[in-house]
């Protein structure tokens, strides 16, 4: 009898089986013919009217190809905007693996543009490092600040990444001794977690410090800045990946938290205007730093992308009116290169200048008027390994600040998702599901690792240059390779004023 029961439910199973199976035949070969009228009659796609239904598979190859390159097909020097050899470098740094490579270099050292540094034919014995000298900003505010690392986070807001991703940040930025700048999203308790210091961003629509009409509020800024861990206070022009357009946080990614941090609406597509409604002009900028630097008492300057220097010159007139304590403390400098979680691809590649370029002219601007070492420069826009970090301090740099670089320590693994609220390794995504991924305990260290080697990697450069400290850099140590195979040096094709 059990074995007749048993029989019994075995044929009641196959059968079932075999009739969801028909059933899913045949609404599959429902969903081919209304997919084929569909394609065959549209009018919008001449693909899918001449070739409906495996048209389709275009679109999914499309879709993949990115990630199947990633892994597959692109060399470790191909892709863009990060190449596979850059993430490796990152992730090594990020686990304190070694770092070292075998046999020869996969870079192209003989590549139009391409810069290296001269080394010095006596360097000190040994791999002497001296630790990097505190540099103060803001000597004419009430709290002057005193900072050594010259390797920081760059502007990234709590909304655009995820809680995890923020404590994780915050908490190796803390071990590493290094800032980590807010972004324009407002302050969130998640950045105060790790005990690091903050750059508080002063974005176009002034999230977290705005009246309803989106006007600066003087106390809740005062607030923000009653923080001990807020050193500096930074107004937001505009950056590299869309200059001339405000951030954008998609609705998927404005939850009730954000929102409240913001002070905007829930589930609503949070867009920036694309400048300050109260600055039209350099006086009022200079106004506006003033204002700041005073209500507050932290050091006072701005971030922009720079398309010519002329603007520079009428700020370092108005300086020259209103005197030397007026000017802003900092300036830091956004390349065209610069990422972002979303951005048209129009302005993204085609507006402002690269750091390349926009860095050097800052600084002999500076330098020209007399005003270098009042004002600290301060450069973003792919700086991610200690060779990028070593070039932008000897253009001039003084502070260089990353954002993709500490994404890559946390994980990330360039799948380009960052605007979808579907990143896979929970940066970028205010999904809690894909959050979980994140382990804070872990990123924390790593987030830690990378920020230490790479300015010790950027102090091997400079010992191997004859150097003692990387901020003695400069444009003598380092050349570039010109179109006819000859390298010139830095200081030739940008020379000091």
């Amino acid at each position: 009898m059990e074995t007749s029961g048993f029989a019994h439910w075995l044929v009641v199973v196959v059968e079932v089986f075999a009739a969801l199976t028909l059933l899913l035949l045949v609404a599959a070969v429902l969903v081919v013919l209304v997919t084929w009228f569909v394609d065959r009659n549209q009018t919008s796609n001449s693909v899918l009217r001449n070739f409906p239904v495996i048209g389709h598979f275009r679109y999914g190859f499309l879709r993949l190809g990115e990630f199947f390159r990633q892994y597959l097909y692109s060399s470790d020097r191909e892709e863009l905007p990060f190449n596979r050899a850059e993430r490796v470098w990152v992730y090594r740094a990020a686990k304190n693996a070694e770092n070292t490579n075998a046999f020869g270099s996969t870079r192209d050292l003989h590549a139009e543009g391409e810069p290296f540094f001269v080394n010095a034919p006596f360097p000190a014995l040994g791999d002497r490092h001296v630790k990097p000298k505190p540099l103060r900003i803001g000597p004419y505010a009430r709290e002057p600040y005193d900072h050594a690392a010259f390797f920081n986070i760059s502007a990234m807001s709590f909304g655009a990444l995820s809680a995890p991703a923020v404590r994780a940040l915050s908490q190796g930025a803390a071990q590493a001794g290094i800032w980590m700048d807010t972004g324009e999203g407002g302050l969130a308790p998640y950045h105060l977690e790790g005990g690091c210091d903050i750059v508080f961003e002063i974005g176009t629509a002034k999230y977290g410090v705005r009246t309803p009409d989106g006007k600066l509020d003087d106390d809740k800024l005062r607030a923000v800045c009653a923080h001990e861990q807020v050193k500096m206070v930074s107004i937001k022009l505009g950056q590299g990946a869309k200059p001339g357009m405000g951030g954008l946080l998609p609705a998927a990614k404005v939850t009730p938290e954000i929102a409240a941090i913001r002070g905007i609406p829930v589930g609503t597509d949070s867009q920036s205007p694309n400048r300050h409604l109260d600055i039209g002009n350099v006086a009022e900028l200079m106004d506006a730093t003033a204002h700041i630097r005073e209500l507050t008492g932290k050091p006072t300057g701005f971030k922009a992308v720079f398309g010519g220097m002329a603007w520079i010159e009428q700020l370092c007139d108005e300086v020259d009116r209103r005197g030397i304590e007026s000017a802003p403390d900092f300036i830091i400098v956004d390349g065209a290169e610069g990422g972002t979680g979303a951005a048209p691809q129009t302005l993204m590649e085609g507006v402002g200048l690269p750091l390349r370029e926009a860095l050097p002219e800052l600084v002999n601007t500076l330098i020209a008027r007399g005003l270098r070492e009042r004002i600290k420069v301060i450069c973003s826009g792919k700086c991610i390994t200690a060779y990028d970090v070593a070039w932008a301090l000897a253009m001039g740099a003084d502070f260089v600040n990353s954002a993709r670089g500490f994404m890559l320590s946390l994980g990330c693994i360039q799948s380009l998702q960052c605007n979808r609220n579907t990143c896979p390794t929970g940066i970028t995504t205010q999904n809690p599901k894909l959050q979980r991924g994140l382990v804070v305990m872990d990123k924390r260290d790593k987030v830690a690792n990378y920020a230490r080697n790479v300015m010790h990697e950027v102090g091997i450069i400079a010992h191997s240059c004859g150097l003692d400290d990387p901020r003695q850099l400069d444009r003598t140590h380092c050349r570039v390779m010109g179109d006819d195979g000859i390298s010139v040096p830095l200081v030739k094709l940008f020379p000091y004023p």
